[in-house]
């Protein structure tokens, strides 16, 4: 069966709406914040060959792009002829998932009638697994938490009691964690739903034909971008905060024809800290890079990776093997795209973007004023890396997009404070096109108890550089009580004490000397640039443009 480009384009926007109410369905019965406010989710619906056919328009690349991977997992262990309506299959094998093991990976099969015809998977960061908790501290994985192999957690519609006993007591919040596993299934059992009542309405009994359409569509046009890129090979290496001492990412990027190929050889080798990255994670971040220069436009699914080919080294820091621990492992794997984007730079000046501050994870333990149970995450964002042409954004997280909880919501959930958030004027990098801002955000522990604190930040060694002559960012900065702390490390935060954490600015794009005055003043009268900054690195004395600078 063919379907013309407009009857393909509106099924697809179809499936596209189906994925999004499988996401609002899981944000709309979770019980932790890190869903239901800071949207760390990926929902993706599958063919019945397993492939990845579209995702919800909100969802976290890492977790997008290793789905099809972990589908294809649970498949080898539970294959489709034994699988029934109502059974859900789950993990959290760092290895087999997201790359650690705080994500759980949550599917069920859909079935038309009889016939099974797809399936729906469902991750999301539980609030907690046990273990030393989300940070860095771990030194194998073993001490990390609740590690879960692919199981049958719903068969024919009931929940098995044993696991669900096995994992309430071994965690922290129980009913949190269980409540957003719960809310996984719910979101997959109206996935499941939603795509037979699409088939009924169009009186389809068979998504295939439909499902190879688009993922066709979608490999066609990948390869058409890449095949209009130059062809060659370009390496870059750039070196990260470790826990003890700094750490080099490197790679190799060759273009061939309409497929690219990234190798990471040179990295280097994992370590006793759970900053480790399994490959699966470092190829869905490849993923993203390629796609972000590529085809931004078209939605995920498995076309959008067929023509990407990516290795490492095993046992080295961007492919790391069990026993390593892998908590933290998006501080090291956020640093996929940068790497890519910096080695592409000379082959592609005007599609790739200055270095971003990045994420600042604080996940905090401990209980709430109320003595409740707390363990939570708060996410603060660096500022984005200028692009040709476009000043980078304010306090935007990149490469992965979870956004902050609410001021109101957290103060009421963690027993802290929110004293101020603003953002950091200069901070941003110096270019033609500005670095966004970082931002100063300044909590204090008031509730009763003491609180544990666990960093899980980069860019405060190496700040996010520049690209083609733009100037790095300001570097992130973690205090408690006004001395700087390790940003992997883990901390009691005593009642009275404050935290500050200032965040990083995004890495500025082209010659500062470039900037548009017009712009500049701009900047000054808005303070994002202070006069001080612009003389210092724009190399221009505000006085001299005139009363709109003051």
């Amino acid at each position: 069966m063919t379907y013309d480009p407009i009857t393909l384009g509106i099924f697809w926007d179809r499936l596209v709406s189906i994925a999004d109410e499988v996401v609002t369905a899981l944000v709309r019965s979770s019980f932790s914040t890190n869903v239901r406010e800071s949207y760390d989710l990926s929902c993706v619906i599958f063919d019945a060959k397993g492939r990845a056919l579209t995702q919800g328009t909100y969802s976290v690349p890492s977790f997008t792009g290793t789905a099809q991977a972990t589908l294809a997992h649970l498949l080898q262990v539970f294959p489709p002829e034994i699988l029934r309506p109502g059974d859900v299959i789950m993990t959290n094998d760092p290895w087999i998932g997201t790359g650690h093991m705080f994500d759980i990976n949550v599917m069920q099969p859909i079935f038309r009638q009889t016939r099974l015809i797809g399936y729906v998977m469902s991750i999301s960061h539980l609030p907690d697994i046990g273990g030393v908790g989300y940070s860095a501290v771990g030194r194998e994985i073993y001490e990390e938490g609740l590690r879960l192999p692919p199981v049958l957690f719903v068969r024919d519609g009931v929940v098995d009691p044993v696991l669900r006993a096995i994992i309430a007591c071994n965690v922290r919040v129980p009913e949190q964690t269980l409540g957003d596993i719960m809310a996984n299934v719910a979101s997959t059992t109206v996935g499941g739903r939603r795509i037979n009542e699409l088939m009924d309405e169009y009186g389809i009994e068979d998504i295939q034909p439909l499902s190879d359409a688009i993922i066709d569509f979608s490999d066609r046009s990948l390869r058409t971008q890449i095949a209009r890129l130059p062809d060659g090979t370009w390496q870059h290496a750039i070196m990260v905060e470790g826990t003890e001492e700094p750490l080099r990412l490197a790679a190799e990027v060759t273009i061939r024809g309409d497929e690219v190929f990234a190798d990471f050889s040179g990295t280097s080798p994992a370590i006793k800290a759970a900053i480790n990255v399994p490959l699966c994670y470092t190829r869905a971040m490849t993923f993203h890079a390629i796609k972000c220069l590529t085809t931004p436009r078209i939605p995920n699914n498995a076309g959008s990776t067929l023509a990407i080919h990516v290795s490492a080294p095993a046992g080295c820091l961007l492919n790391a093997l069990p026993p390593s621990p892998t908590g933290g492992r998006h501080v090291i794997g956020h640093f996929v795209q940068p790497l890519l984007f910096g080695a592409l730079a000379a082959a592609l000046p005007d599609q790739v973007q200055a270095d971003s501050g990045m994420l600042n994870v604080i996940n905090v333990q401990g209980k709430n004023r109320e003595g409740e149970g707390v363990s939570s995450i708060f996410f603060a964002s660096g500022g984005f890396g200028a692009l040709a042409g476009i000043d980078g954004a304010d306090t935007t997280p990149s490469p992965s997009n979870m956004t902050g909880t609410p001021v109101e919501v957290w103060e009421e959930i963690s027993g802290t404070l929110v004293v101020s958030k603003a953002l950091a004027p200069d901070s941003g990098g110096a270019g033609r096109f500005r670095g966004g801002l970082g931002q100063r955000i300044e909590l204090v522990n008031d509730g009763g108890e003491a609180l544990t604190i666990s960093c899980l930040a980069g860019r405060t060694e190496f700040p996010p550089e520049g690209v083609l002559g733009g100037k790095p960012g300001r570097a992130r900065r973690i205090e408690i009580d006004g001395t700087a702390v390790h940003p992997k490390g883990r901390y009691l935060l005593e009642p009275g004490q404050t935290l500050v954490t200032h965040e990083a600015g995004g890495g500025g794009y082209g010659d500062p000397a470039e900037r548009a005055p017009r712009a500049l003043l701009h900047d000054i009268a808005e303070g994002r640039v202070t006069r001080e900054g612009a003389l210092r690195d724009y190399g221009l004395n505000p006085a001299a443009l005139g009363e709109g600078a003051r």
